[in-house]
């Protein structure tokens, strides 16, 4: 019982985690592209902003995954 209990706290945690990376990418990606467009900075640079955005975006997608398989191991 008690390992069943923290392992549903362990996904907990992993969901929350997501939960701000996807939060926190599009606050901070939205800023950035907004603070580009208004320094006049090089396309380059909002490319690179849009590809950190990616690359956070699809580890949750990675980490989402991993939570909804255990929980569906846990179900049997």
């Amino acid at each position: 019982m008690t390992g069943n209990r923290s392992a549903e706290m362990a996904q907990a945690r992993k969901a929350r985690m997501v939960g701000i990376v996807i939060a926190g990418t599009m606050i901070v990606w939205m800023g950035l592209q907004f603070l580009g467009g208004t320094l006049g900075l090089p396309e380059r640079y909002a490319f690179l902003f849009d590809f950190a955005a990616i690359a956070a975006l699809i580890w949750a997608l990675v980490v989402t995954a991993q939570i909804w398989r255990a929980r569906r191991d846990d179900k049997g």
